[in-house]
């Protein structure tokens, strides 16, 4: 599946919770803030949510008023105001791809996937790509660029600063012939080989483990990424048209438990492996 839905960019969003958070440790609320500021409500509130990007200007004149200019924070914040506007190899497929899901996928740390339906974007095959990407659109030179940026997506785990990778799968993802035994089994071996890097981790859950917590839900991606010395977390769910974001601490505390549930009936990375190479026999 391909996010959609844009979301805000991931500097952009992180400036706003921080100084959301100002404000309110402040102890002023939005009316009085910005009436300190000398800047309309609607503009603050639309910093604060992510709705519009502010200029290196708003984040001082905004630091000094809370009393944070000159703070370690205060400093990190400026430098992730300069950096905010910043874009990546995700701009030039912007007509076929969420720009905010690759910015937070580019810059994450650590990401954790949990997917009931397809193997996900960054562990995906060529060939099992194109054959999901075809089922859902007929126009021949949008497949070739949707084929082309997943491609780049997956390029990721190449870079010396790949992401720590934790995936969980349903055995019903492999279990689907998509493309057929050909692409299934290509698929399955490039997911062995993914299996070798030391900065991956990929569990499957069995049929036999019955039901289980967060079944029917759809998938989750968490994203923990670290920007100018701080860090956001960030997840994003699945849904029939489309999806959404969520980085509250409740949000994100509940994300992190029905992960840990499902991991609870998948096997381990080792069970995994063996699992695996049975399938790709199967496959022959």
């Amino acid at each position: 599946m391909t996010p959609t839905g844009h979301g805000p960019p991931v500097r952009q969003r992180r400036l706003a919770s921080e100084l959301r958070k100002l404000r309110e440790a402040a102890g002023l609320t939005a009316e009085v803030a910005a009436g300190n500021l000398g800047r309309p409500r609607s503009k603050l509130t639309k910093i604060e949510t992510a709705r519009q990007i502010p200029t290196v200007a708003d984040v001082e004149a905004i630091l000094a008023a809370y009393g944070g200019r000159n703070s370690a924070l205060g400093l990190a914040l400026v430098e992730l105001a300069r950096n905010v506007r910043k874009r990546g190899w995700w701009v030039a497929f912007d007509d076929v791809l969420d720009g905010g899901f690759a910015e937070l996928e580019d810059a994450a740390t650590t990401i954790r996937i949990w997917q009931p339906e397809t193997v996900p974007g960054l562990l995906q095959a060529p060939a099992y790509t194109r054959e999901l990407i075809t089922a859902e659109i007929d126009d021949p030179t949008e497949i070739e660029r949707r084929v082309q940026a997943r491609a780049t997506r997956r390029a990721r785990l190449e870079r010396s600063d790949a992401p720590i990778l934790d995936v969980m799968l349903t055995e019903e993802v492999l279990r689907r012939m998509v493309g057929g035994r050909p692409v299934m089994r290509q698929q399955v071996t490039a997911l062995l080989r993914d299996l070798e890097r030391p900065n991956v981790s990929i569990r499957i859950v069995p049929l036999e483990a019955g039901a289980f917590p967060g079944q029917g839900r759809g998938g989750l991606t968490m994203f923990q990424v670290s920007e100018a010395g701080l860090d956001l977390s960030v997840a994003y769910f699945e849904a029939m048209n489309g999806g959404w974001y969520v980085e509250d601490v409740a949000s994100i505390r509940e994300c992190r438990r029905r992960f840990d549930q499902i991991a609870r009936v998948a096997l381990s990375t080792e069970e995994t492996a063996k699992f695996l190479a049975r399938i790709r026999k199967e496959l022959e």
